[in-house]
């Protein structure tokens, strides 16, 4: 799931703000320019390669271990190019700050992220997008949870994104893919939702990019100690890895934690919100096909229906929210 995000995705990405007033329609540029359609095919297209990317990787890498690394690199990639384009001092955040961004890095990475990667090793990568791209769902529920008020299209999506989960967990309709697995993802999506609810409600630093740089320091550090409780740093042998795996963790780095977000958190500053959110069901049609192309994962009609039927609930919920 990708640095801060609210999809769940394999990518984190900067949640969009609660606040973010529309400019007057008569403000708007009369068209939205080369740039942002570059910018959203690269969130379409990177982040829906990310779950190819996570299976690649942990075929020979500890799965924890990898993400702590992935997350570790991305942070002082993004810390240095703050510093070097805006001074230190644009990294200077209060402790109550720094802790919400702690916080959510922890949910959204280790806890959302991890899950994801550590059901990846039996979870074909393109089912494991399906189910992630079940977060806008729980994120509804979760801020009803919280005293939110839901008007009835937004539930009716709810619900018609839960039964496409429904399917595509339904015992001995998704193939040999082991139940705990799946239940894995679904958990993790959860987690994931959870964290962008929060990032929503409590003090963040004020630049996204700041917020996400801490986030991905606290989240490979969550990371990094769940992989000593499985033992994995015990059982690494870096020469045991594979040159496809180490590409594949490069690639997550530059591209997937760094290329990906910026692209994104740019696009939330120009282009409508409504159709920023169009990543959360386009990016699980992507992986589901790089998936099938790439890695021959079958594509049974449970997995076609069950995946339709959440990115169509998914599609109601973004298309009714901003």
């Amino acid at each position: 799931m990708s640095a801060t995000s609210p999809q769940p995705s394999a990518e984190p990405a900067c949640p969009a703000p609660q606040n973010r007033a529309e400019p007057p329609a008569d403000a708007r540029p009369a068209g939205l320019g080369a740039a942002v359609w570059a910018a959203l095919g690269i969130v379409y297209v990177v982040w829906g390669s990310t779950y190819l990317a996570i299976r690649v990787v942990v075929e020979t890498m500890p799965p924890l271990l990898s993400g702590a690394l992935r997350f570790a690199a991305a942070a002082v990639l993004l810390l240095a190019g703050i510093a070097v384009r805006k001074g230190v001092r644009a990294l200077r955040v209060t402790w109550r700050q720094f802790g919400s961004a702690a916080l959510v890095g922890v949910l959204l990475l280790a806890g959302g992220n991890g899950g994801v990667v550590l059901a990846e090793r039996t979870v074909p990568s393109g089912l494991a997008a399906l189910l992630v791209a079940s977060v806008p769902l729980w994120v509804v529920l979760l801020r009803r949870a919280f005293g939110g008020r839901t008007d009835g299209t937004t539930l009716a999506g709810v619900l018609v994104g839960l039964v496409g989960l429904a399917v595509l967990t339904g015992p001995g309709l998704t193939g040999d893919v082991e139940l705990s697995g799946l239940l894995l993802v679904v958990g993790a999506a959860v987690v994931w939702a959870l964290g962008s609810v929060l990032a929503g409600r409590l003090p963040m630093p004020a630049d996204p990019f700041v917020a996400s740089a801490y986030e991905m320091l606290a989240g490979a550090a969550g990371a990094l100690a769940l992989s000593f409780v499985r033992g994995e740093p015990g059982r690494f042998e870096p020469g045991a890895v594979s040159g496809a795996s180490w590409a594949g963790l490069g690639y997550l780095v530059l591209f997937g934690s760094i290329v990906a977000f910026t692209s994104y958190a740019w696009l939330l500053q120009r282009a409508p919100l409504p159709l920023v959110a169009t990543y959360a069901y386009v990016n699980p049609v992507v992986a589901v096909l790089l998936g099938w192309l790439f890695l021959s994962e079958s594509l049974t009609w449970p997995i076609l229906l069950g995946g339709g039927i959440v990115v169509g609930g998914v599609f109601l919920v973004a298309r009714n929210q901003r």
